[in-house]
């Protein structure tokens, strides 16, 4: 274990992208300390990501993409700008807003943040908050 975190520490003093950083300190713990068939290794990280709920959360994404360019997204913050667009942080109780509203609608926040991203983002830097 403190091999895997030295490895990984040191791969990302040295620069290295966290995904590159876990995968190859990973790989390198595994390769000097177990003993199992490289077929199993396989079959494991398959099974790992074979899951039927994982399936679902790209295409909640694509859902709140198709809202997006749908409009309903600029209409529902349209509703909620209205509602609570006047008080002091508005457009930060717009998000709140909207994104109850988005969590009945697609059940996902995955896909209430990036629909929401896509349309308040802009917004926001243009009112200077990001």
């Amino acid at each position: 274990m403190a091999l895997l975190i030295i490895l990984f520490f040191g791969l990302m003093l040295l620069g290295a992208p966290i995904a590159i950083a876990m995968v190859l300190s990973s790989a390198v713990v595994f390769g000097l300390q177990t003993e199992m068939p490289i077929q199993i290794v396989a079959q494991r990280m398959q099974y790992g990501v074979d899951s039927f709920s994982q399936l679902a959360i790209p295409f909640f994404i694509l859902a709140g993409q198709f809202m997006n360019h749908g409009g309903i997204s600029n209409r529902i913050i349209k509703f909620a700008s209205t509602l609570v667009g006047h008080i002091k942080g508005g457009l930060a109780q717009v998000m709140i807003l909207a994104s109850m509203l988005f969590a009945g609608i697609s059940g996902s926040a995955y896909a209430d943040a990036s629909m929401l991203g896509t349309v308040l983002l802009p917004r926001m830097k243009e009112k200077n908050i990001l």
